[in-house]
């Protein structure tokens, strides 16, 4: 395949869709969660039957909760996903096996595993005594103990890398040697022994068996099953037809359409990068006939994915972990997404719609397909998503038991569809695959609750805030100044964790560390752990690793950096806005936080206004090229408007529609100079 010059030419060569086992390799080399090994037929079998007994498990769990407690049911759900996190991910460097044999675990991957089953059982055979002793464990409790958290660790690092792992580990030392810094030092403590790291990481609820671990044992489990049932069903191919067939033929087309498929598909992955793969896979193809260059085209693909983890009604993993944290329904939480979702697809869309003016994109053969006849035949697909927003908006039942009300309506509405229906056989192995697809998350979360016990034991969150906003009053004291700074400081902070660790241990250890810092300031908790949230998942589009967008640069081929600047001028206000959450009082109306009518009205106006006005700056188009004093002009006007003061807003306003009036003005002089298509050519 030829590829892109620099007099803007694109490849003559169309690139055909990915196949599935492709795509399987793209995501597998630049997800955030390695693969799964792929076992042999037999044990396979075997496995798979333990996961869908797991996930009928979990099931009636919801209906019939475990009578020892929570905690109890914690312990015996680590005690069954860790052994098979062990056995089903490699320790090392795959194998390359025949082609029917599979890759199963060797001797000291079930080795491994009984060890974690004996050391993760423990814990649950003696509970009673296992809890009263915590405060001072015995030995055995001890060894127990501390070969658990090696397992743990170990899991982890087989599901997402060396760098959580390596972030415990650097924690647990900073519990046993805190007491050896000098005293004087913020961050000193007295020092904990051994037995007591072990005891308050794995006797209480503040540690491993703690909130993390809880949300994926409860809500996440019951989300992948979800997942899994709408994808066996054909939920996901009828969302990408769906797409495809709304918007028909016109120039911006091609880029509407993958934004849709991005948003309703990622309903089923719930992953980012896993959803620009799968999307990428289909949609490359028909953004490069619409000709949109290759790093274009992975921006779309790259924004498109991760816009699915900011939006309801799934979010992403640590949506629940917002829930749990705060105490406040899952329902809640949705509602505060709702505003910077539209703020955040609107960005999106300006941009196509300039890019498309801008690059001289152009209509895109479709096939035939009648969005009202897809509606028609497949819209229950959307059933169960809205039953889902309604339970938890009229608050009739639960959370969880709204979860498996929305899977039993799928598997009935299943036999609308008589090559998707939901046969006991294939039930079965979805639930399976809802199991199979908790256990990475699991791992992390029991990962980052030895960090969480470790905070907690220490207050290291606490003298970590102190040193944060020591640091941004050492520049000002004026109280404005320092939030800005404080909150610079932590969005930096945060992407910074979130390019090594997955987005659910980036929230995490941020809330614990970096959330106190703007608490201290007075900024009210739901716009913290929203701020927190969305830099959390911005990590995988942020530069210098961006997984997301560098998953997408793989399938269009284009240019990795180049797809990752891409992708920021699409994400732009996803990175703006969470500022505006905590900056000022008003920045809880864009949460719908209890804010009144009008505030909420003045706040989105400002939002719209400030998207806008981001998008003129970054794709350099009003109603015709815009020059820089236009786009300097916007600039300005963007951080006044998302800053939300009245003063401001009014300022931003003013300065938006000069920059309009400064466009019409010189627009006849730009309209002789030749614009560069994406052809190679020029138009007027």
């Amino acid at each position: 395949m030829s590829t892109r010059h620099e007099t803007g030419a694109v490849d003559t060569e169309p690139p055909t869709a990915l196949n599935a086992a492709d795509a399987e390799e793209v995501l597998a080399e630049y997800d955030e969660e390695r693969p799964a090994r792929r076992l042999g037929a037999r044990l396979e079998l075997a496995v798979l039957v333990i996961y869908g007994l797991t996930s009928i498990a979990v099931l009636a769990q919801t209906f019939w909760p475990d009578p020892d407690g929570t905690q109890h049911y914690r312990m015996i759900f680590l005690a069954v996903v860790l052994p098979f996190t062990l056995l089903c991910y490699r320790g090392g460097r795959r194998r390359s096996p025949g082609k029917d044999a599979g890759d199963n675990p060797r001797v000291l991957d079930w080795a491994l595993a009984g060890l974690a089953l004996v050391a993760a059982a423990y814990p649950v055979v003696v509970f009673d005594e296992y809890i009263l002793r915590s405060a001072r464990p015995p030995v055995v409790d001890v060894v127990f103990g501390a070969l658990l958290l090696a397992l743990i660790l170990e899991a982890c690092r087989r599901t997402t890398g060396w760098v959580l792992p390596a972030v415990c580990v650097a924690f647990i030392g900073y519990a046993y040697y805190g007491g050896f810094l000098p005293q004087d030092w913020s961050i000193a403590h007295r020092g904990f022994d051994f037995d007591a790291i072990i005891g308050t990481s794995l006797g209480g609820t503040d540690g491993v068996y703690g909130v993390p671990l809880d949300v994926a044992a409860t809500y996440i489990i019951l989300f992948t099953i979800y997942g899994a049932v709408l994808d066996a069903s054909g939920a996901a191919r009828f969302f990408i037809d769906l797409s495809f067939a709304a918007f028909k033929r016109s120039k911006t087309a091609p880029g509407r359409t993958v934004t849709l498929a991005g948003f309703l598909l990622g309903t089923v992955s719930g992953s980012g990068t896993a959803t620009a793969v799968s999307l990428g896979s289909v949609a490359w193809p028909v953004l490069h006939r619409a000709r949109y260059p290759k790093e274009q085209a992975g921006g779309v693909l790259a924004a498109a994915g991760i816009g699915a983890i900011l939006s309801p009604p799934t979010l992403g993993a640590a949506a629940f972990i917002i829930a749990e944290f705060l105490k406040v329904s899952y329902g809640t939480v949705l509602l505060w997404a709702c505003v910077p979702t539209l703020l955040y697809y609107l960005g999106i869309i300006l941009a196509i719609e300039i890019d498309s003016r801008r690059l001289g994109t152009r209509e895109v053969e479709q096939p035939d397909a009648s969005a009202l006849r897809l509606l028609g035949r497949f819209g229950y697909h959307f059933a169960s998503l809205a039953l889902i927003v309604l339970l938890l908006a009229t608050e009739w039942t639960s959370p969880l038991k709204a979860v498996v009300a929305a899977i039993a309506l799928q598997v009935v509405l299943s036999y609308l569809d008589a090559e998707h229906r939901l046969t006991p056989a294939r039930l079965f192995k979805a639930l399976a695959m809802g199991t199979r697809g908790v256990l990475p998350v699991a791992a992390t979360c029991a990962a980052a609750g030895i960090i969480v016990g470790v905070v907690a034991q220490t207050g290291l969150g606490l003298a970590l805030a102190d040193i944060v906003v020591g640091a941004a009053r050492a520049i000002t004291d004026q109280h404005t100044a320092v939030l800005v700074l404080t909150v610079l400081f932590a969005a930096v902070a945060i992407m910074v964790l979130g390019l090594a660790v997955p987005v659910t241990a980036s929230f995490i250890i941020s809330w614990v560390i970096v959330a106190p810092a703007l608490v201290d300031l007075g900024v009210g908790l739901p716009a913290v752990a929203m701020f927190v949230f969305y830099y959390a998942v911005l990590s995988e589009v942020s530069p210098p690793t961006a997984l997301a967008a560098v998953a997408a640069s793989a399938i269009t081929g284009g240019n990795a950096f180049r797809t990752m600047l891409q992708t920021w001028k699409y994400t732009l206000p996803a990175f703006l806005v969470p500022c505006a959450f905590v900056l000022t009082p008003r920045g809880s109306a864009l949460l719908l936080d209890g804010a009144p009518a009008g505030e909420i009205a003045i706040a989105l106006f400002a939002g719209v206004l400030g998207v806008a006005a981001l998008a003129v700056v970054t794709g350099g188009w009003i109603l015709g090229p815009a020059g820089w004093p236009e786009r300097a002009l916007c600039a300005v006007a963007a951080v006044l408007l998302l800053y939300l003061a009245t003063p401001t807003v009014l300022a931003g306003a003013a300065l938006a529609a000069v920059a309009v009036v400064v466009h019409l003005a010189l627009r006849g002089r730009r309209s002789a100079v030749p614009v560069p298509t994406t052809e190679g050519t020029v138009r007027s």
